[in-house]
């Protein structure tokens, strides 16, 4: 029996609840039960099979689009996206973060170099300037997808030789603590929403312009000491923030 695109929705929205939050929450359930890259009913479809005007069901998806739930591609349809990683609330590398969701994390090494600190960098890192620092970036994977753009900064006078280091199968945190006796106690972090630029699109498979997480995080040692300094680019469509809030007493 041939499939049509109305398969799989009910034949009518609730009688007792408002239409467009009663197809939002079919589409949401519609959502979950596909995977990634399944195409949804087209508006037209949705519209005639729940006698909706297009408007509302336009309004929508539009709020799937921005929740990232699904995404459009012009003259071929809606698409359910891919799931999306949330970082932890608590320190963690990378490689942790995505191990605890049940997802292979990976890098790819695109450059290593010595630097000179220059002003910012040194008194970031608090070494002298001119210093030399090891300079990496990478492009780091989630079960082989590019996730994030990544250049990490660290002394190459406290870490000697670490310019060498293998960061395309090892854990900076790891190499750290096995190599450099450095354990990380936690970090300060600063978020910016960004667009994502043309030299950086190709390499994290999306379009120019499309929104981007950019990280800049300053890790310390368990003596408070600046390790390494970082600036992480995560595609917005793939990432998201988790935060847990509380409440003391007073205004």
């Amino acid at each position: 029996m041939r499939r049509t695109e109305s398969d799989g929705l009910p034949a009518s929205l609730p009688a007792d609840r408002p239409k467009g939050e009663a197809l939002r929450e079919i589409l949401e359930g519609l959502v979950a039960s596909l995977g990634p890259g399944a195409e949804l009913p087209s508006e037209r479809v949705l519209a005639e099979h729940f006698g909706l005007a297009r408007m509302t069901v336009r309004t929508e998806i539009d709020r799937l689009v921005t929740e990232g739930l699904v995404y459009r591609l012009h003259g071929r349809g809606t698409f359910v996206a891919e799931p999306r990683v949330a970082q932890a609330v608590l320190f963690s590398s990378f490689s942790e973060d995505m191990r605890a969701r049940g997802v292979t994390p990976g890098s790819v090494v695109r450059s290593r170099e010595l630097i000179e600190a220059g002003p910012f960098l040194a008194r970031t890192l608090e070494v002298a300037a001119g210093a030399p620092v090891a300079e990496f970036e990478r492009v780091r994977t989630a079960d082989g997808e590019p996730l994030a753009l990544e250049r990490v900064y660290l002394s190459a006078e406290r870490f000697p030789g670490i310019q060498d280091a293998d960061l395309e199968h090892a854990s900076l945190f790891e190499l750290l603590a096995e190599s450099y006796d450095t354990s990380l106690s936690g970090a300060d972090q600063r978020v910016v929403a960004v667009a994502i630029e043309a030299e950086e699109a190709p390499l994290l498979g999306v379009d120019e312009g499309v929104p981007g997480l950019r990280f800049h995080t300053l890790a310390r040692d368990t003596r408070g000491v600046p390790a390494y300094y970082a600036t992480s680019l995560f595609r917005g469509d793939r990432y998201e923030i988790e935060l847990h809030q509380t409440r003391t007493d007073g205004a």
